[in-house]
Formats: C-alpha cells, sequence, structure tokens
C-alpha cells in the first residue's frame, strides 16, 4: 500500500509542476493572446488555480498519510536503548602461524 502511494504522490508531484509552470505572472494563464477558439483566457486561469488546488490538496493528503503510515508501523526507538548495542562479543583471537618443517 505505502509503495502505490508513494507512486501516486510522484505523480501528484510532477502534475503538479506542470500545472503551476503552465500558468502565467500576470494571470493569463497560458500565455494565449486574443479571444476566441476553445477557451478564452480567464476561462484558462479560472480552470488552472482550480487544478492547482485540487492537486495541492491531493498532495498534502498524500504527505499526510505517508507520513503516518511511516510512524504508525514501528514504535521510536533509540539506538542507545537497544539490548544488542550494549552487548558486543569479544573479537576472536587469531590462530598463531604455523611454523614450517624442514
Amino acid at each position: 500500500m505505502t509503495t502505490i502511494l508513494i507512486v501516486v504522490h510522484v505523480l501528484l508531484a510532477a502534475a503538479l509542476v506542470g500545472v503551476i509552470l503552465l500558468q502565467r505572472n500576470e494571470g493569463g494563464a497560458l500565455g494565449i493572446g486574443g479571444g476566441g477558439g476553445f477557451m478564452s483566457s480567464r476561462g484558462t486561469a479560472n480552470l488552472l488555480t482550480r487544478t492547482t488546488a485540487v492537486l495541492a490538496t491531493a498532495f498534502m493528503a498524500t504527505s499526510i498519510i505517508l507520513a503516518l503510515l511511516s510512524t504508525g508501523s514501528q514504535k521510536p526507538r533509540s539506538i542507545i536503548d537497544s539490548p544488542e548495542a550494549s552487548r558486543q562479543e569479544a573479537p576472536a583471537q587469531p590462530a598463531a602461524p604455523a611454523v614450517p618443517t624442514r
């Protein structure tokens, strides 16, 4: 489930970046000049603004869900408190070198 959410999260991030880059600073949206066509510049601006809001909301929701899933599966623990850290095995003694015989 976490993998699916991460994939959705990355796709939302990419879509959000794309929609934001399509917008113009002056609010002209896509830089389309003149009237007519499929949508007026005002309609395009409204569409991009709404799309940005929906994508941003979905992105924040997946961020919160992923954060809750990552902390909910494991309880926080410290390396210092773990019993393995305080218990170390003694290093093995090296074998005595073999003396060559003639």
